[in-house]
């Protein structure tokens, strides 16, 4: 279908022609014909870069710009959020605004509907949703991209949950559901109401191979030979694509592989690189250095970056991540090794796609498991760069023990693994059940049911097994008194309210309320909330306690001991056992707070850079939770004690200095320097001359400024 032939506004049609589009891809035809432009609810599965995105942004203009209706955009990522967000920002030529809110789940978010276009992480949109806000009664487009997460265990019942509910709000309001790999796609457009299409077509064809000891064996039956090396298979194969000018992405199963196969094809890449890459390589490893704080880890990564090669994962600082992201987009990165996060994020695509384990940690099986075929076909859809190549390949490299054609086979011609909803879990369950009745208020069993009946859920279930789930979640609900029954309605009690909108699971409330109830005002408990913070379901990542932590974590133990909110002793062994686990976690925020440099907590404990900082942002959700709970149960030293923590935790210092970083451009390193220099409070910064904070290390003149500016203000 020529563009021409879509019939939609002119400044529409100049828009997508300004992109160099003037065909459509088969997709997005038979999506048009499918009623698309007419507000005909859609499920679009085809591959990566397949032309979803464009069909969204068609979508969005008609119903933005010409019904004057809202449009919601839901990201599983905020990662995917960002570069969503940007893609519809440019909708600003049309006097369309557009905005995005990935956290801050205690607002209400009504003034998001200020905007046309309202960019959101499924889990912000739940958290707009529980609070009722008023523009969600005008919203006519609902777009939910990477659907097929409907069936994950972490971020489904989040998504099914507000889909199910936009459906059983009656909303006048049309749905675009978003992914390349649904095997099931009809159950899941049953599910949304909707009309299915899907197209296995692809712009940049995919060739699917096996290795197989110095050979890749294709689907189709070629064979290319590969020069084995002393580096590995992946990395042979990784190398063997850039002879002919094209880019690699390695999938690891773990981060440690992934830094190693990094490092390994860095002694390779250099060799590869012309030389203006090989200057964009240098200039990418110092943006790396000079960005953050340096660290073990940052310094091994700008090493590889300025080779052309590099590895990519949730350990990284977010600001390392985007540039290695940025210069692989630029190809002055030749083999970028990733976890399979990056398969479900930003587009990153590369000529070929070595996934380099087949297996990996399944907690569920106690061991290696082979990787699901959606797994495959996540990271496959990675291969082929529609600007650069004829055609993409994937590869995988299968364990020595196991035949190459059974892998091949499996995976090349095994359908996806159909989406299983995850609602059933008891988590899931008592936080949507405390959600529905609080934001209802004066809910009956039937009513709840009614919702339920209309999930993913009831399509894989048996009705009497959904009834059963949603009486044990309202029986938890009720003698934890998060919710009262009277008349025959479940209204949720102050304390239920309370909980839905700070949008924690109820037994992380439970676990708060139980804790704090019997502490002593006057007495500090610091180790205490960040042992309560570590250990509720909510905060992640959990960093487990490791062999080599057993002593340190039992001295820590005994040195915080006082200010633990329950003693623990060797005779109450699980107790003592479970406080002992939450440790290595406990011992890093606390680090933190101490203003422990990165790399001292990278090499005292592990954890990395990316983890601490998301730990970080985690505990002070928590700790806003606790502090808010802690006012409805009428305890002020404890309200007190949260939020002085939460400062710390945000800022990363000691008490001493959280009056100085209350100012804006004022962190860790500064405080600590204008402190050191003997400037220890607001008012003394106020009667200090300019020059003299200048003088102060890691200060100067602008940022002297702008402190005499806000403590004048005061």
């Amino acid at each position: 279908m020529r563009l021409e032939e879509v019939k939609v506004p002119d400044e529409l049609l100049q828009y997508i022609r300004g992109k160099g589009i003037t065909v459509l891809y088969p997709p997005q035809e038979q999506a048009i014909l499918a009623g698309l432009l007419e507000g005909k609810s859609l499920v679009v599965s085809s591959p990566t870069a397949s032309g979803k995105t464009l069909l969204a942004l068609m979508a969005a203009y008609l119903k933005a710009k010409v019904q004057r209706k809202k449009v919601v955009y839901l990201a599983p990522l905020r990662a995917l959020a960002s570069e969503k967000y940007a893609e519809f920002s440019e909708f600003s030529t049309f006097g369309l605004r557009t905005t995005i809110s990935t956290g801050d789940y205690d607002s209400s978010g009504e003034s998001l509907g200020k905007a046309d276009i309202i960019v959101l992480t499924n889990e912000r949109f739940d958290s707009v949703m529980r609070h009722r806000v008023g523009w969600i009664n005008s919203v006519g487009l609902f777009i939910a991209d990477e659907v097929h997460l409907a069936g994950s265990d972490h971020r489904g019942p989040t998504l099914e949950m507000i889909l199910t509910k936009v459906l059983h709000l009656g909303l006048d309001a049309q749905v675009l559901a978003l992914s390349a790999t649904i095997s099931n796609a009809g159950t899941v457009a049953s599910w949304l109401r909707a009309a299915s299409v899907e197209l296995n077509w692809r712009p940049v064809p995919l060739r699917e191979g096996v290795y197989d000891y110095g050979r890749v064996v294709f689907a189709d039956g070629e064979e290319a030979p590969i020069p084995r090396s002393t580096y590995g298979p992946p990395i042979d194969v990784a190398m063997d694509t850039l002879k002919g000018g094209g880019q690699a992405l390695i999938f690891a199963s773990t981060r440690r592989r992934a830094v190693s196969l990094a490092t390994r094809a860095a002694e390779l890449t250099q060799k590869s690189l012309g030389q203006e890459e090989r200057k964009a390589a240098s200039e990418a490893s110092r943006r790396i250095l000079a960005s953050g704080e340096e660290t073990s880890l940052s310094r091994l990564l700008a090493e590889v970056v300025a080779k052309g090669s590099a590895f990519h994962h949730a350990g990284l600082e977010a600001e390392h991540r985007r540039i290695v992201e940025q210069y692989y987009r630029a190809r002055a990165i030749k083999v970028l090794a990733a976890t399979p996060t990056l398969a479900a994020g930003i587009n990153l695509p590369a000529r070929r796609v070595v996934i380099a384990d087949m297996t990996r940690y399944d907690a569920e099986h106690g061991g290696n498991a082979e990787i699901s075929v959606i797994d495959y076909r996540q990271m496959a859809g990675r291969a082929g760069r529609p600007q650069y190549d004829d055609h993409g390949e994937t590869v995988m490299i299968p364990p020595p023990s196991q035949l190459a054609a059974d892998f091949l086979e499996h995976y090349t011609k095994g359908p996806p693994e159909p989406i299983m909803s995850k609602l059933a879990g008891e988590p899931a369950m008592r936080s949507h059940c405390l959600a529905t009745i609080a934001t209802w208020r004066g809910v009956s069993k039937a009513d709840l049911d009614s919702l339920f009946r209309k999930t993913l859920l009831a399509i894989q279930i048996e009705e009497g097994d959904l009834t059963k789930l949603t009486e044990r979640a309202l029986g938890y609900l009720l003698s934890e008194r998060l919710v009262e029954s009277r008349g025959g309605l479940f209204y949720a009690t102050d304390f239920g309210m309370m909980v839905s909108v700070l949008y924690v699971d109820p037994a992380t409330a439970v676990l708060f309320r139980d804790s704090v109830k019997h502490t002593e005002p006057g007495k500090d408990y610091t180790a205490g909330l960040l042992h309560l913070v570590a250990s509720t379901p909510d905060f992640e990542p959990k960093f487990p306690l490791r062999t080599k932590d057993y002593d340190l974590a039992i001295a820590f133990m005994e040195e915080h001991g006082p200010e633990m909110l329950k003693r623990h002793t060797a005779r109450e062994f699980a107790d003592y056992d479970r406080a002992l686990q939450d440790m290595r976690s406990v011992m890093a925020l606390h680090g933190w707070i101490d203003e422990w440099r990165e790399e001292q907590l990278l090499d005292r404990l592990g954890v990395e850079p990316g983890d601490m900082h998301r730990a970080v942002d985690n505990a002070d959700w928590l700790l806003h939770a606790l502090g808010e709970l802690s006012k409805l149960f009428k305890l002020p030293d404890m309200v007190r004690q949260a939020d002085l923590l939460r400062r710390r935790v945000v800022s990363g210092v000691s008490e001493e200095l959280v009056e100085l970083t209350a100012l804006s451009g004022v962190g860790r390193v500064r405080a600590r320097a204008l402190f050191t220099a003997g400037f220890r409070t607001l008012e003394e910064l106020e009667e200090a001359p300019a020059e003299k904070l200048a003088a102060v290390d890691k200060v100067g003149t602008s940022m002297a400024r702008k402190i005499k500016e806000q403590v004048s203000r005061r």
